[in-house]
């Protein structure tokens, strides 16, 4: 549970470090929201390794945790309702990433 809750902090910092430069340059917000912007993508990095496993297999199953999040991310802030086939993909990557950072492995 402690993985996946890094695995959440994660992604939210690196949407929000990435939707604030989206709107100053599409939607003309002011340019002061490139500085949250980067706090939070410092704040991405830093998260990141903070997870105990390799990166590479950190980085493989992040994208799952970074996809659902996003699709929540769509609703909650686009107010756009998901479809059926938005929650089973972000369902099928949620069960990649379990795959991937807890299957049983030698020490």
């Amino acid at each position: 549970m402690q993985t996946f809750l890094l695995f959440l902090l994660t992604a939210i910092a690196e949407i929000v470090g990435c939707y604030l430069p989206w709107l100053y340059l599409r939607k003309g917000g002011s340019i002061w929201l490139l500085v949250p912007a980067a706090a939070s993508l410092a704040l991405f990095a830093y998260l990141l390794t903070l997870h105990p496993a390799a990166s590479g297999r950190v980085y493989a199953a992040y994208g799952g945790v970074y996809i659902s999040v996003a699709i929540f991310w769509l609703w909650a802030v686009d107010s756009i309702k998901p479809t059926r086939w938005d929650l089973l993909g972000a369902g099928l990557c949620l069960a990649g990433m379990a795959v991937i950072m807890f299957a049983p492995r030698a020490a």
